[in-house]
């Protein structure tokens, strides 16, 4: 396979998932608004998606005041920012339309009547009342494209690519969620398993589709350190830590014959701490240190795949 073609589709995969994940964040910060929260200020409460895109210089630049009004838009409307749910299916779309010919016409037609039914949407503008249905309607697509990728791609090395790119952007954005919103929260609180917040605690879980999975495995009131180890150890939820490298690392052993040990090994040595990795290890060694480490060997892997295979600066 060309590498510009495999850089393209891992492209693709990696904005699609992103503008999900930008997606989830925004509709749990917009419902959390929603509830009373006494002496909590707007900035306090909007902040933190800012912070888990990693955008606040770029943010209080552009907009300087924390509301519900300048994030919503940061992060769902400004071509400004290449993190935003608009920026990022845009380049979708563009990465999509580069490579057709790799791709399924079911999956083309799929991206391209996203990005279409999106310009269409925000023609009369993004209201503050409409930004969940947005959100759910963001998901919803993205759902589609990956549930159309899996049902009519060949299982080639272009299909290994794009499955690359959403698993390393899905881990980076369940760390990034799980450390900004853990470091907050626990703050607040002062326990690690003391009296928490039930609809903050909630509401991360459901910001990752993992509410109903914490009833099923844990059966318990919700505790912070029962919420990192299933975001964190557990292989069974899907979008853990442990459960995307699961996926990363059986697909780079598979590619990494000739090149790209580096890769592998990184995958490896990730994959082994998060395999036999135990919560109160990493309580002891700070889970906010844990994730950021995390996040630079997540981070690392990914341009040492752009170096090894897709011969292409990072995006």
């Amino acid at each position: 396979m060309l590498s510009r073609t495999a850089d393209h589709l891992y492209w693709m995969a990696r904005y699609i998932e992103r503008a999900e994940n930008m997606a989830r964040v925004l509709d749990v910060t917009y419902r959390m608004s929603l509830v009373s929260h006494a002496g909590e200020s707007e900035a306090t409460l909007w902040q933190p998606p800012v912070l888990i895109a990693d955008d606040v210089a770029a943010f209080e630049r552009d907009y300087g005041d924390y509301n519900a009004a300048n994030v919503m838009h940061y992060m769902a409307l400004d071509t400004r920012n290449p993190s935003s749910i608009v920026s990022c299916l845009g380049s979708a779309r563009e990465n999509a339309r580069s490579v057709r010919v790799a791709m399924s016409s079911e999956m083309w037609e799929t991206v391209n009547a996203l990005w279409l039914e999106l310009t269409q949407r925000l023609q009369p503008g993004l209201n503050e009342a409409d930004i969940g249905e947005f959100c759910d309607w963001v998901k919803s697509r993205s759902h589609l494209f990956r549930g159309v990728t899996y049902g009519t791609m060949l299982r080639d090395d272009g299909y290994k690519f794009l499955r690359l790119g959403t698993f390393i952007e899905r881990a980076d954005n369940t760390a990034r969620l799980l450390d900004a919103k853990y470091h907050l929260l626990m703050a607040a609180a002062g326990d690690l398993n003391g009296p928490v917040d039930y609809y903050e605690w909630s509401s991360l879980l459901r910001s990752v589709s993992s509410f109903e999975a914490y009833q099923k495995v844990f059966r318990d009131t919700i505790l912070p350190s029962k919420v990192a180890e299933l975001l964190v150890l557990r292989d069974d939820m899907p979008r853990s830590l442990h459960a995307c490298f699961d996926e990363l690392t059986p697909i780079l052993e598979q590619i990494c014959t000739q090149r790209g040990r580096e890769c592998l090994r990184i995958a490896g040595e990730t994959h082994a701490r998060l395999h036999f990795g135990r919560m109160d290890d990493i309580f002891k060694e700070g889970l906010h240190e844990f994730l950021q480490d995390f996040i630079a060997l997540n981070n690392r892997l990914g341009r040492e795949i752009q170096i090894s295979f897709l011969n292409a600066p990072a995006h």
